[in-house]
């Protein structure tokens, strides 16, 4: 593979740069992560405390990535052509009315988990004591604050994105897991789980007001201001919508997996977790911090209409991206057994559970190439303001995910519906590519078809 294409000051030699300090920050993240998990699990274990904190902490943390996760995508593209354009006020108002949006409808959604908590907990913990309920309940009220200070963070995390300031945001995320292991190490004993959620709470709080203090320190002020809707706002939404419906069917697709593995025999629904462990922290290190890189880059170039710049970007990337993921995929495949036995064989965990796992482990392992190569072309369809296309494509998904979920564990049992998650990510990948191509071969007959005309006048 050669880097010839990363030539000094081009636009993809920021993108490589960008994507590579997105994915160090993002590593010593999970390095992080890590440590406060091993912390975790030295101090709680499997005990009904930490199972309580999981459930309380489930909800809250779906709707989190469900609001915040179509956020960058539908807000980015708006923001970078606004400042392409020299529009800087309107950039600010754009800025101030979603703030303020996001911080009205946060709030709004921590009280309504506030209210319907002695509902939704008791289907969520159906089998726990009325105990275990109740502080299931108690630790709910106290993550509340997390969920407003969280979306806070996450635009403004955007908004530097925005301005191609990738280094501080991605490295943010480090502080909470530190937080929790402070917290823990001072105030378990005390506190018990609930120096769990305090510390999410307090993490949000810290990570929040360092992101919104550095936006400010760069000229962007982050008011929480309504200013009136208007084009820039009404256009955001516009994209907001069918992101958000896409996000919630691609995360009902992993629900139907679990709950489809739930059908198999006894300890399919942990081979499926032990198995995705690998394959995921892949994919969720190398295609966010490709997907961060891009997105900015790519709305500066459709706001420019500079088509060929996009085609080019898209070559490059996708031979680079296939040049490392798929030699990192047949490895995985080839070392799946030994990897399983290296991280999994001790305790309770036997033989025969390695070959269960490394089957499942082989057949997830398929997806990566093409879920980090579909992140290319999603962040471009995005930049375009096609999120429409990725809401059908998630529509598409979930089907595919389910009519092949049935025809495939009546085969293969839990690796079916592995393979089945690499299909739909193949198809995906797929359908993306092919719906890019076609936009891109009509802005160029958009582009060429007035300088055709231009030409035939004089003769004619």
């Amino acid at each position: 593979m050669t880097f010839q294409f990363l030539r000094k000051g081009s636009t993809n030699r920021k993108i490589f740069s960008a994507a590579l300090t997105v994915l160090l920050m993002g590593l010593l993240a999970k390095a992080a992560l890590g440590g406060k998990e091993l912390v975790v699990a030295r101090w709680f274990g499997r005990s009904d405390a930490l199972d309580a904190f999981l459930i309380a902490y489930l909800l809250p943390a779906f709707v989190m990535n469900l609001l915040t996760g179509a956020l960058a995508s539908a807000l980015i593209p708006v923001l970078v052509e606004l400042r392409h354009k020299g529009n800087r006020e309107a950039a600010d108002r754009l800025v101030s009315n979603v703030a303020f949006l996001g911080l009205l409808s946060l709030t709004a959604i921590a009280l309504l988990l506030a209210l319907l908590a002695p509902y939704f907990l008791p289907w969520l913990g159906s089998g726990f004591s009325p105990e275990k309920l109740r502080l299931t309940r108690q630790l709910l009220y106290t993550l509340l604050p997390w969920i407003v200070l969280n979306g806070i963070a996450a635009l403004a995390s955007s908004v530097l994105n925005a301005e191609e300031r990738f280094a501080f945001p991605a490295a943010i995320p480090v502080l909470t897991p530190l937080i929790t292991i402070l917290f823990i190490a001072l105030a378990a004993r005390r506190l018990g789980p609930f120096s769990l959620a305090a510390a999410a709470a307090c993490g949000s709080l810290v990570e929040a007001a360092l992101l919104v203090y550095f936006l400010r320190a760069h000229g962007t002020p982050l008011n929480f201001r309504w200013m009136g809707m208007d084009a820039n706002l009404r256009s955001v939404l516009q994209q907001y919508t069918p992101m958000l419906a896409g996000a919630f069917l691609m995360g009902s697709a992993t629900v139907v997996d679990q709950a489809m593995a739930a059908m198999l025999p006894g300890g399919s629904v942990a081979a499926l977790n032990y198995a995705n462990k690998i394959v995921n922290i892949a994919v969720t290190t190398a295609a966010p911090a490709l997907s961060t890189a891009v997105l900015p880059y790519f709305s500066r170039m459709v706001a420019a209409a500079d088509w060929q710049g996009c085609r080019h970007t898209l070559k490059r990337y996708s031979l680079l991206v296939a040049g490392a993921a798929v030699p990192f995929t047949v490895f995985l495949i080839v070392m799946s057994r030994p990897l399983v036995r290296l991280i999994y064989q001790r305790g309770a965990f036997t033989a025969a559970d390695i070959a269960l796992v490394s089957s499942v482990q082989i057949c997830y392992s398929f997806q990566i190439p093409f879920f980090i190569l579909g992140m290319l072309f999603v962040r471009f369809l995005s930049s375009i303001r096609r999120n429409d296309l990725l809401m059908y494509a998630s529509c598409l998904n979930l089907v595919v995910d389910v009519v092949m979920n049935l025809i495939l564990m009546r085969f293969w049992g839990v690796a079916g519906i592995a393979l089945s998650t690499s299909l739909v990510y193949i198809v995906s990948f797929v359908f993306v590519v092919v719906a890019t191509q076609r936009i891109l071969a009509q802005e160029r007959f958009s582009a060429v078809a007035p300088a055709s005309a231009g030409r035939a006048t004089p003769s004619a």
